[in-house]
């Protein structure tokens, strides 16, 4: 008898946690479905302009004040200025304020390229046509590939200051861009249409831009730093390891993520401090949770799901959401300092509440996301949202 009732306790125990599985699976599916539902026309309208689209890459226009060649990408430091007193000195630093003079040109072609993709890879996994592909195709070989048109795998002169440095670590946030361009990838690699040499060439360019990312002192200083930019570090790296099949990297940055990253940012109420200290706390903040959410859903899995993962004292990135969530529904709520900058084109349609939606199976972050834009124009924030076709993530 009591070995029959130990059977029939298994067998509810087995019976409840299938129907809890099943549960989940099927809140998953409905969010999936509300979030097509909320971005088919959108992205086929941007599909649709995608395909007329020519490639510019690096190679397009160049900057005298650029201390590398043709191919090499080059951006400037946002935030510093001509110095009055010392015209043609160095220029000096006012945080928070950005120099419209800077040379953006090579950052705006990299954003481009990256909605390009971004659009014609969700509209592929949308219809199944493979036009969308073929169209990709040309991108890619454009700005990888082609000897004649394509960026050097290294940021060795972006975030540049005149009289001060030829490039910075700092400037490597800058290929945050390139993210979509790796996931579209990946949500079309499974087609026959996609021309394998050209993927073998793409993964090529990345794997050399890992070896650089993650060997080069600019990279190595960039990984440390103790801000958005040391998320954003191991949420691209991470991107392109994954792409490229590199699990050692892979492995690094999801150790990063518990033993530095969320320790190290998050606050126990979910807030990010170092980022609250900016001229701009609220932009910073709503960028490095994006962030942190966004290395999450590249790298978690069953065996090790960073979005269940808690400090030993209960952090986690869950709360990070909480925190926000409110303040993304109702700006007016936010009880720190406005934004220098900007603080008027925030917030948008926040991946952090889409990835995290799912995870948890919140609708409350569901609903808060579909409420907001979904297609913002101010540069700025475009330049702080690589993930805007969250359909390929999913």
């Amino acid at each position: 008898m009591k070995n029959i009732k130990i059977l029939i306790s298994s067998m509810l125990f087995v019976c409840c946690a299938l129907s809890i599985s099943s549960w989940k699976s099927d809140v998953k599916d409905d969010m999936k479905a509300q979030i097509v539902a909320t971005l088919r026309k959108q992205t086929l309208a941007e599909a649709a302009w995608a395909l007329q689209q020519k490639p510019v890459t690096v190679t397009a226009e160049t900057c005298p004040r650029s201390a590398g060649g043709k191919h090499d990408f080059y951006s400037e430091g946002d935030y510093w200025w001509p110095d009055e007193k010392n015209p043609h000195g160095p220029y000096i630093q006012k945080d928070g304020m950005t120099n419209p003079d800077n040379f953006v040109a090579h950052r705006h072609a990299m954003i481009r390229f990256s909605q390009i993709i971004g659009a014609l890879a969700s509209a592929y996994k949308i219809t199944g046509n493979v036009k969308y592909i073929k169209a990709a195709q040309i991108h890619l070989r454009a700005w990888f590939t082609d000897p004649e048109t394509l960026m050097n795998p290294n940021l060795q002169y972006a975030q540049a200051i005149k009289g001060v440095a030829t490039g910075r670590g700092i400037g490597i946030i800058d290929t945050i861009q390139l993210m979509e361009v790796v996931q579209g990838l990946e949500a079309m690699e499974g087609s026959a249409a996609l021309d394998k040499q050209t993927l073998t060439g793409v993964k090529e360019w990345f794997s050399k831009y890992i070896t650089w990312l993650t060997t080069h002192p600019y990279g190595k200083d960039e990984m440390n730093a103790k801000n958005n930019h040391g998320t954003c570090w191991c949420m691209q790296t991470a991107c392109f390891a994954k792409f490229t099949g590199n699990t050692e990297v892979m492995k690094f940055c999801s150790d990063r993520f518990k033993n530095v990253l969320l320790p190290g940012q998050i606050e126990a109420n979910g807030s990010f401090p170092q980022e609250l200290r900016r001229t701009k706390p609220y932009g910073y903040s709503i960028f490095n949770l994006d962030a942190m959410t966004t290395l999450c859903q590249i790298l978690s899995t069953k065996e090790d799901n960073l979005w269940e993962f808690k400090t030993p004292d209960g952090r986690n990135i869950r709360k990070g959401i909480e925190f926000l969530q409110p303040f993304l529904a109702d700006k007016s709520k936010w009880p720190y300092q406005h934004d220098v900058m900007h603080w008027e084109s925030w917030p948008v349609a926040q991946p952090a509440l889409a990835f995290g939606a799912v995870a948890y199976h919140d609708q409350s972050f569901l609903d808060t996301w579909k409420k907001l834009d979904h297609n913002p124009k101010d540069e700025e924030i475009i330049r702080n949202l690589p993930v805007r076709h969250v359909l390929i993530w999913m």
